[in-house]
């Protein structure tokens, strides 16, 4: 496992031209390119297994699960799990080009899928929940889809042990949560969350349409905050929409930069091409996205 190093960007990449790798609104284009990493990472495997856990997991955000609607969450969608699904599977083959170690044995890698593909199952409502929209659930949303994800591979035939690990995997998700209180079964097993929670962060933050949506993650918070007022939940952490966006550069130095680099064991680094120190396009797709937030915030002083 590579140490942490600081982070540097080869170049800036526009958002255009990062959505030219693969477009994240698009399921077929992302589920293509992950089952050509999961074929480079288990050659010998069942090809089929990607197909299969993309249907499995799409059909839970479209409402075919019993007792569940579909997604009506406006920013955590099933394109934000897309996102994250996509430089997971990236990051885990950069990781069999580089002849990382240790390796990650087949059938816990494929937890690792269904541990990405499942990690926000939390803000799905269920059919006798029709007040708001699931963004009520950020503050439990990741305890809800551990629920979920437990429920949902008991019915597939999944061990305790198997759910078990999804759930470790899922948890690093939670932001601000502290890794140590997770009680990993083994080493691969938490490189598998660690790269599952660098996954979840910049695969959203390199989006082309990130800034964009920040308004959108605005209307969510400001929504679970109504819900969890009286309940323990946290308070709201800004004040607007705008208010976001002028604290989302101080987000990405202060904390998911730290996060990555020093909790993550630097796993970012086998998102580059060729890893792990070639050109990262999506460090360089963030960069680009802070740098275009700060001209608009200052253009706006």
């Amino acid at each position: 496992m590579l140490a942490p190093k600081t982070m540097t960007t080869s170049r800036e990449l526009c958002p255009a031209e990062f959505r030219k790798i693969v477009d994240t609104r698009s399921m077929e284009a992302v589920q293509q390119r992950v089952s050509q990493a999961y074929k480079n990472l288990y050659p010998l495997a069942d090809q089929l297994f990607i197909s299969r856990a993309f249907g499995l997991a799409y059909s839970c955000f479209d409402g075919l699960r019993a007792g569940y609607l579909p997604i009506d969450a406006r920013y955590h969608d099933w394109e934000h799990t897309l996102q994250g699904t996509l430089a997971f599977a990236v990051l885990l083959e950069g990781r069999v080009e580089a002849k990382a170690a240790p390796p990650v044995p087949q059938e816990l890698g494929e937890l690792g899928f269904l541990a990405i593909l499942l990690h926000d199952t939390g803000y799905l409502k269920r059919v006798d929940d029709p007040e708001g929209t699931g963004a009520k659930y950020t503050f439990t949303h990741v305890l809800r889809s551990c629920d979920f994800a437990e429920a949902l591979l008991r019915d597939q035939g999944y061990t305790p042990q198997d759910i078990r690990s999804v759930q470790n995997m899922i948890r690093c998700t939670g932001v601000g949560l502290s890794l140590n209180a997770i009680s990993f079964r083994s080493e691969e097993e938490k490189l598998l969350g660690f790269a599952l929670g660098t996954s979840d962060l910049l695969g959203q933050m390199a989006a082309p349409d990130y800034i964009e949506k920040l308004p959108i993650l605005f209307d969510e918070f400001l929504e679970s905050a109504r819900y969890n007022e009286g309940k323990g939940g946290p308070p709201l952490a800004f004040s607007s929409a705008q208010d976001l966006r002028s604290k989302t550069p101080q987000f990405w130095r202060n904390y998911v930069r730290p996060r990555i680099d020093r909790d993550f064991m630097g796993l970012y680094r086998f998102l580059a091409r060729p890893a792990p120190d070639g050109p990262n396009p999506y460090l360089d797709a963030i960069e680009a996205n802070i740098a275009h937030l700060e001209h608009q915030l200052e253009a706006a002083a």
